[in-house]
Formats: C-alpha cells, structure tokens, sequence
C-alpha cells in the first residue's frame, strides 16, 4: 500500500546478485519495436526478484538459499517475457555442467511463445548467438560449451518430468492445476531440488478465473503462510493483491496502479480503463473475470449471467466459527435435506435450524462421494480433493458407507429431539429411507419434496433470507462452489434449479439444502419446550 518492493531486505551475496541483474538488464525483448533491453521494459520490481533469486546462491557450496519464488500478477505485466529472460539469466550464469532447465507453459500456444521469446533474446544479442544453439522442432535452446538445455514444454500436451531438472519455471500455475496429474508433477520437480541445492522452481501466475482449486490453491495458501509469517520454508512469496481492507475497492485508480507493477511499461494505463468500463457494462460475470485477471481478486463463487441470486449474497452469510454442534446447541428445531448419491454423484446432506428467541436460521452442509467419482469427473477431481481436505467432502471406501454416514447424522438430531422432517428427492427415497430406519428413526420422519419448479417457493425463500441476513451458513468452500454452479431456468412464473442444467458441475449438497429450507419455511413448531432447550 505504501508503494515499496514486495521484495524483503535479505542478507544476499551482492557480487551474484548484481551479476545476475546486469545479465537480465541486457536481454532484448525481440517483439517490441526497437526491441528494448530489459532494462526499460520491465520495472525494478522484477528486478528485486531477479536480485535476491540470484543473490542468494552461495558459489562456494553450490548452495541456493531461496530455492522457490512464488509470483502472483495480473495479465498483461510481462510474465511470459519476464519467464524467458528468468531462464535465459540462469542458463548464463549457471556452474552446474550439462544442466537441465525447464519452462512449463500451460497449452501450446503459451509454450510456443515462450520459446520464441528466449530465442529472440539469444538471437538480438550477436555474444549469445554464438554460445546458444536454438533447435526450433522440439523448442529447446542449448549452451555449447556447458551442454546445459532449456527444454520449453506445454502441459497440454507433451510428458512433463521433472526428474533431471535443475532449474524449473512454471508459467500460470492456476491453469496447470487443472491438470489430471498435476500434484505429481510437483512432488517429482520438488525431488529433484533435493539433490540440486543449486536449482530453483519459479512460479508465475495470475489468479485462477474460477475459486482456486487443486495444486494451485495449495501453492497459493502455502505462499500467503509464508508472506505472513505463519510458515518458514525457503520460498520467496511476491503476491500482488490488495489487503483486506481494500479488496473491495480494487477498482480505484490508485488500487489498480498498486497491484499492477509494470503499468506504463508493457502495460498501458488505458488499456485497463477501457476493458474496465467495458466489463461494468457487460455485468457481474464480466467484472468478476476482469477484476481475477487484472486485479488479483480472488474469485469465491462463479457468478454466470444464469446463475441463482442467492449467490450474489452467499459469502457474506458465511461464518466460518459456525459448527454443527454450535446449530444443534442454539437451535429449537431442525430440518435435514438430502439429494444425490450415484455413483458419479454426491450425496449432499444440509441441516437448517432455527434458532431460539431470534428466527435466525443457521444451516450446516456435508456430501459424500465414492472414490470412482473422481475418475469419472477428473475436471472437478482437484477441487473435491480440496473439500475432503476441508473436512466438508467425505470420500467413502465401499458403496453403501455414504448413506449410513447421513442415517447415523440423522439419528444424532433425532436422539436430541431436535429433529422435525428430513425432505428427500421422491425418486432417492428407497435406500436412504431403509437406512434411516435402520438407525433408529422411524419412517414418518422422512417426506419427499418434490423438485423441479415445484421447488420454486424454497429457492426464493432462501435468496431472501440470505439477502436479509437471516440465514447464516458456516462458509465452507464447497458450498460457494455449489451456490456458484447452480443455474436458472425460468418455468412460466416460477424458477427452476436441477441438476440437469447445472450439467457436470455438482449442486447435490445445494439441492439437499433447499429441501431443508422447504422444510422450515413450512415453519415448524420447536421440538422441544424451553425448558427442555435450555439443556439441550
């Protein structure tokens, strides 16, 4: 917010350092008139970077102090330059003989213009012409005398190893993330940082278009743990995002100079004022997108031109002290929603209770799924790794545990006397509604709600009360990711909400919790007396 580097004092060997700097300084970016040096087009905030990266290799013991970075930008910043004239730098100053180097870019396209960047570098400078041999057929760039390589590979289609490999960049983690083997990949270019002290992994990236999930949620995490001082691992974390306060004012003149170093450089100030009135006439979703890609916002929920209004008003519902146990101490009475359970499906399970003396609802949600889920829907596979992670996903072993985890759910509440209906899809009754007979709750204590636009009257109440701030839910991730896949269809004067149009995207758990908001909008009386609550 004050406007200084992002980048720490540190203790650093200032002879690497400044060498590395004047290197990066004097490469050429080959794709803009004149083909300036590095040194006009890109700001001294990448320069600290470049500076402490190789500042903090110590020559004498081939030993590298910081061994990752971390960089979150927006778009348009340089990122896929500055990714190539990064490995270019370390190919120059590398002592590690025949060293592998690798540029992982996300899609081909991306690949093909990093290679072509580092080539156009090499290619400007007649020195480095007659060092670097460029081989255009498999997009590599070798030192002939050292033997080193810079191997540039796309993560859409070529194998991508990591074994060999001494220093590594990743360019737009948040897309690679999406890949099917994306967290082995990292444990295998982490390994070979074991035995090449000298290496380093180098992350670039915006933030993610949708809620960050899978590997690159993780990298994200571990990096603000590390910014903040609540982890200390040898990582340096440059992230360009607003603080609390001000996130909801991002776009400010002023917040969107501070998040976007290399405006007036490779970025025009007018550019981001013309897209920016552009996505405000366009609507939500188009501000939503502008704002990750231009403003490092961080996106909680998808918010599609057909989405549900609830989930405009869902975030701040959320609290995330709320428990279970806290809803069933504070609440009157309850009512349970359940809907899902095949096979490539969740099973969502909701509890809305009421409290005592204030009418506020609070709603708690779980899901279930079989492990072959994954498999079957490996583009949501990352993200449902991350509920189960969270504790709101449980991943069963044997077909047939996720019901007994809702029967043994729903007895709990029944034995509290806390219990009013548990509402079901009329055509998921069977198995579920033996199961909770077999736990103990008699039949009667479970009714079908009907779906579809039938379903009309919960979905607006629960809009209402979110709006309101009458309900309050405990903000777990899976159900913002739920809330934000769900999409509308209007039926005559009503809406409709089903798990067909939502399509791939999984809204069981949302499903189930409007059959509890069904349930207690018919408002049922307290399960127990007062005095009774007051034990409870």
């Amino acid at each position: 917010m004050s406007g200084r580097s992002l980048v720490p004092d540190l203790p650093l060997n200032e002879e690497e350092a400044s060498r590395a700097v004047r290197v990066f300084n004097r490469l050429r970016v080959p794709d803009v008139f004149g083909t300036p040096r590095l040194e006009k087009a890109t700001g001294d905030w990448f320069r600290d970077i470049v500076s402490t990266l190789f500042g903090s290799y110590d020559p004498d013991t081939n030993r590298r102090a910081i061994q990752e970075v971390f960089l979150l930008v927006p778009k348009k910043n340089g990122k896929t330059t500055n990714a190539a004239a990064v490995m270019v730098t370390a190919m120059i100053l590398n002592r590690r003989p025949r060293a592998e180097l690798l540029l992982i870019a996300p899609t081909k396209e991306i690949s093909d213009l990093a290679y072509k960047q580092a080539k156009g570098m090499v290619q400007a400078d007649e020195a480095l012409n007659e060092i670097f041999h460029c081989r255009d057929h498999v997009r590599s760039i070798e030192h002939r005398v050292h033997g080193s390589e810079l191997k540039i590979k796309a993560a859409d289609t070529d194998a991508i190893t990591g074994s060999k490999s001494t220093f590594i960049l990743i360019d737009e983690t948040h897309v690679f993330a999406g890949k099917p083997r994306a967290r082995d990949v990292f444990v295998e270019v982490r390994g070979a940082l074991a035995s090449r002290p000298d290496g380093f992994l180098f992350q670039i990236s915006t933030q993610s278009k949708s809620p960050p999930a899978g590997v690159f949620k993780a990298e994200l995490d571990r990096a603000r743990k590390v910014r903040d001082g609540k982890l200390r691992l040898p990582i340096l974390p440059v992230i360009y995002e607003l603080p609390p306060s001000e996130r909801e004012r991002w776009d400010t003149k002023k917040n969107m100079e501070r998040v976007n170093p290399n405006l007036g450089r490779s970025l025009e100030p007018s550019f981001l004022t013309r897209e920016l009135a552009t996505a405000k006439e366009e609507g939500p979703e188009a501000l939503a997108l502008f704002a990750s890609q231009h403003a490092n916002k961080e996106i909680g929920l998808n918010l599609m031109a057909d989405r549900w209004s609830g989930a405009d008003f869902w975030e701040q519902a959320g609290d995330r002290q709320l428990t279970l146990d806290e809803i069933l101490r504070r609440s009157e009475v309850i009512t349970i929603g359940i809907d899902g359970g095949g096979l490539d499906d969740l099973l969502g399970f909701a509890v809305v209770g009421r409290e005592a003396g204030t009418n506020q609802w609070l709603s708690w949600s779980r899901a279930y799924a079989h492990p072959i889920v994954l498999e079957r829907r490996k583009q949501a596979a990352a993200r449902l790794m991350d509920f189960a992670a969270d504790g709101d996903l449980v991943l069963v072993e044997r077909i047939g545990d996720d019901v007994a985890g809702v029967a043994q759910l729903v007895h709990r509440i029944f034995s509290l006397e806390l219990l009013d209906m548990v509402g079901v899809d009329p055509h998921g009754l069977g198995g579920i509604l033996d199961a909770i007979a077999d736990a103990g709750v008699p039949k009667d204590k479970v009714i079908g709600v009907s779906q579809g636009w039938k379903l009309n009257g919960a979905i607006k109440t629960a809009e209402r009360r979110l709006a309101e701030g009458a309900l309050t839910h405990t903000g777990a991730p899976m159900m913002a990711w739920c809330a934000g896949n769900a999409k509308v269809t209007p039926v005559g004067n009503a809406i409709s909400i089903t798990k067909q149009q939502s399509g791939t995207a999984k809204i069981d758990p949302l499903m189930a919790f409007f059959n509890a908001v069904h349930l207690m909008s018919l408002d049922p009386a307290p399960a127990k007396k007062a005095f009774d609550l007051f034990f409870v």
